[in-house]
């Protein structure tokens, strides 16, 4: 938190520059706080995630893939 007196306050384009980026600031007189400025937060959108569960077995069905497995299974057929 940026510390700033009454009188820098005057200095309104680097109190604005300084609430753009996200820094809240306390004006102070002396050694006492007389308020503070918080930057405004936006409202974060919820996110949708598809359903990967869902998508899988549309194309999949009840089959299981085992990369893993496959893998190992490819690797044994060259030896």
């Amino acid at each position: 938190m940026v510390s700033i007196t009454l009188r820098q306050l005057r200095d309104t384009k680097q109190v604005k520059t300084w609430l753009k980026a996200g820094v809240a600031i306390e004006v102070r007189e002396r050694n006492s706080v007389l308020g503070r400025f918080v930057p405004n937060q936006p409202e974060l959108k919820p996110t949708h995630w598809p359903d990967y569960a869902a998508r899988r077995k549309a194309l999949f069905g009840d089959l299981q893939l085992n990369a893993v497995q496959n893998l190992i299974d490819s690797r044994e057929d060259r030896f």
